[in-house]
């Protein structure tokens, strides 16, 4: 039931690094597209002052999610919601935080349109909305491997591709978020911390 994906082992601990000091010391913490799980389970196990609430909107990366929690014993997770970033109801009226790891380039920008929009409507001002993820800047990839790793999304699905900075920034302006503060992350990815204004 429990999945595994390889990257999380290595990029759990440096995305922890980055949201510690940043997240509220008490409140919601949303993830949209919490995958097989293995990230919120480190992150509640860390900071567990904090109320977690993954979602996914694959039923069996919802499992996995739950049994992570209960295999960690961990308290100050939920259960985990059926949500569809691109979708404009979401089963949750309001968060403290808002993360989103490696999701924005796996899906139609719709999905990154609806994550942001959505993340407005929960946040009160001073909010966080986290993403991570490899970016372009200034139209261009970052690192040889991010090119390669963006052909291979888009011969996948057209609709994929790593997404560029400005543009996710532009979009977030947009919805009554401040500039982001952006921090270099191993792999050549980033780390974005929009506060809601």
């Amino acid at each position: 039931m429990r999945r595994h994906a390889p990257a999380t082992a290595r990029n759990r601990q440096p995305i922890l690094d980055v949201l510690r000091p940043r997240l509220p010391a008490k409140g919601i913490v949303l993830e949209v597209a919490s995958g097989s799980g293995e990230h919120i389970v480190h992150f509640a196990e860390a900071l567990p002052d904090l109320v977690f609430q993954p979602s996914d909107p694959s039923a069996e990366a919802r499992a996995s999610i739950d049994d992570w929690v209960q295999t960690g014993g961990l308290g100050n997770v939920r259960a985990a919601l059926a949500l569809d970033a691109a979708g404009d109801a979401w089963p949750i009226e309001r968060a403290d935080a808002v993360l989103c790891c490696n999701m924005i380039h796996i899906a139609p920008w719709e999905a990154a349109e609806g994550l942001i929009s959505g993340a407005a409507r929960l946040l009160a001002e001073g909010g966080t909305l986290y993403l991570y993820g490899p970016y372009r800047r200034g139209g261009r990839h970052t690192a040889p491997s991010n090119e390669a790793f963006d052909l291979d999304l888009r011969r996948r699905n057209p609709a994929w591709g790593v997404r560029d900075l400005e543009t996710v920034t532009a979009l977030a302006t947009a919805k009554g978020f401040g500039p982001p503060e952006i921090v270099d992350m191993p792999a050549n990815n980033l780390s974005l911390l929009f506060k809601r204004t």
